[in-house]
């Protein structure tokens, strides 16, 4: 199994190639590819100190699955080369998410949508993908009509750098900006670009590509995205409104059954979700799991899961896996 990972110098790149190794997945032949400045550069496997290559080299060695980490435009550039000749891409932009002839996949919720004429496959953004591991087995018992949603997510979901300038600003350093304000000792209400709605994309990815995976369009998604100085994972406040009325002994029998979901919520003794508690680990937790008692058929809960992982490296290799078992085995 050839497998190529274009952005393998970045911050999921480098998380993915964990993931690669710790899930064994059956690469017989790596091949990193990154941006002309990372090229030569080495990256460690199983081991073994792999160069860096040139996407287009990346391309002629023909993998068999190319797992794409390296933003839009070099995904909406490159995926078509490698898919023309029968390579599955696997990518983590938002270049193909809302493509109408691309499949937006979280394996737990929805990869039975899989087919064999799918050759580039998105992978949801990190904040979508846990806040639907846990509306997935949900909507399926009460159907979800409304989702009304507060982020509180990791500066590890801007990047390497954005990790910098918060601690160079704990350290009290000067750095590079790439918040427009501090984010130490801060909270910062913007994940991403403004738009015209007055929302960000960050705020309208949720809203899509909940929709999109749930296939439903007559669900309701309206979040507030906020970045704050954690280093680990992202956290959610979600308030559901279902068709039908629910037990919460059953709520959260049917997420502990939910595989990859992990209910953490023991308040009398300070049990919840926390992203320390997410930090490296795959599962999607959720806690703080309570009736609104404002509205019929409501319900209050508290996502928690670690960006890098589940959120973006772990979940695209369990695309790549189920690519593998479906069509490549």
């Amino acid at each position: 199994m050839k497998v190529a990972l274009v952005g393998a110098t970045g911050l999921v790149g480098s998380e993915m190639l964990k993931v690669l190794e710790e899930r064994n997945f059956p690469v017989t032949e790596l091949i990193p590819a990154a941006s002309e400045k990372s090229i030569g550069k080495k990256i460690t496997f199983k081991g073994q100190q792999i160069p860096v290559v040139s996407l287009q080299e990346a391309v002629e060695r023909k993998p068999d699955i190319a797992i794409f980490s390296a933003g839009g435009s070099v995904s909406l550039q490159w995926a078509p080369r490698f898919a023309a000749y029968g390579c599955r891409v696997v990518d983590n932009s938002s270049a193909w998410r809302m493509d109408p002839d691309k499949k937006l996949i979280v394996p737990e919720v929805n990869g039975h949508q899989l087919q064999s004429t799918d050759y580039i496959i998105a992978n949801p953004n990190c904040s979508t993908i846990q806040m639907v591991m846990v509306l997935g087995p949900l909507h399926q018992r009460y159907k979800v009509r409304r989702v009304v949603i507060s982020t509180y997510q990791s500066v590890t979901g801007t990047g390497a750098r954005a990790v910098a300038q918060l601690m160079a600003e704990r350290k009290g350093e000067s750095t590079e900006k790439i918040y427009p304000h501090p984010i130490d000792l801060n909270c910062i209400p913007q994940c991403d670009v403004f738009l015209d709605n007055g929302y960000t994309k960050e705020e309208m990815k949720l809203t899509h590509e909940t929709v999109k995976i749930l296939s439903d369009p007559e669900i309701k998604v309206t979040a507030t995205a906020v970045r704050i100085p954690v280093i680990g994972g992202h956290s959610e406040s979600v308030n559901i409104t279902f068709e039908h009325d629910f037990d919460l002994e059953e709520v959260k029998t049917t997420l502990s059954a939910s595989p990859g979901v992990k209910v953490l919520d023991n308040p009398s003794k300070f049990e919840y979700p926390m992203p320390l508690l997410s930090k490296g680990k795959d599962d999607v937790f959720v806690g703080r799991i309570r009736r609104d008692f404002t509205l019929d058929n409501t319900l209050n809960l508290w996502i928690v899961a670690d960006n890098l992982r589940k959120g973006a490296a772990t979940n695209a290799i369990q695309i790549a896996e189920l690519l593998v078992k479906k069509f490549l085995m």
